[in-house]
Formats: structure tokens, C-alpha cells, sequence
């Protein structure tokens, strides 16, 4: 991943509505949730919803498709994972131990 890809994602990250979408989206697996689904379970009305998830999926983090007159959104896991190994890549200069505790809580999720 390219820094500016991962600054990207990140400042899509650091809102908190937009944090709460995308957590729960990534609980919810890859089927995803329709859009009406996720502004219930949020409490984020209709139309901030979409701005959110808009630029989610600007930053690859969530994706979209029509399923009858629903839209599903999903979580980018691709994305996700990218952004995490971007993250871990130069962990603790190169002393696995410091980060090790992290593998059981990805494992856990």
C-alpha cells in the first residue's frame, strides 16, 4: 500500500460515525448489510449515512451493490488488511515479540 492510499483510509477512519460503519460492517462479513439496516443499527440518519459511506468507499474501505431495491454495503477487506499490513510492515524494528500480541486478537475477532 502507498502512503497517500493509507493516509487516505485512515482519514476515512477518523471520524467516529464513519469508524462505527465500518466496524460494523466488518461484523457483519462479506454479505454485508442493506443501507437501511446499517442507519437502524446506527442511528445515523439517511442522507449523512450515504455522505459516510461515500467516502468510505472512496478510500476502498467499503463497497456497494444493488441487490433488488436495496444497496448491500460491505467492508473492503481487501482494503483493510492492506491498510493493516501497511501498518504492522516495519513493526518494532523488526523485534517480532513487541507486535506478536497482536496476532490472537486478529485471530479472536
Amino acid at each position: 500500500m502507498e502512503t497517500q492510499n493509507a493516509v487516505g483510509a485512515l482519514s476515512a477512519l477518523a471520524h467516529a460515525s464513519r469508524l462505527e460503519i465500518f466496524r460494523l460492517l466488518v461484523q457483519a462479513g462479506p454479505e454485508g448489510m442493506a443501507a437501511g439496516d446499517v442507519a437502524r443499527a446506527t442511528g445515523i440518519l439517511a442522507n449523512t449515512l450515504s455522505t459516510n459511506l461515500n467516502i468510505l468507499a472512496a478510500a476502498g474501505l467499503v463497497a456497494s451493490r444493488r441487490e433488488g431495491r436495496s444497496i448491500i454495503y460491505s467492508a473492503g477487506y481487501d482494503a483493510m488488511r492492506d491498510l493493516l499490513a501497511f501498518l504492522m510492515e516495519d513493526c518494532c524494528a523488526s523485534r517480532a515479540e513487541i507486535c506478536a500480541p497482536l496476532a490472537p486478537l486478529a485471530r479472536e475477532g
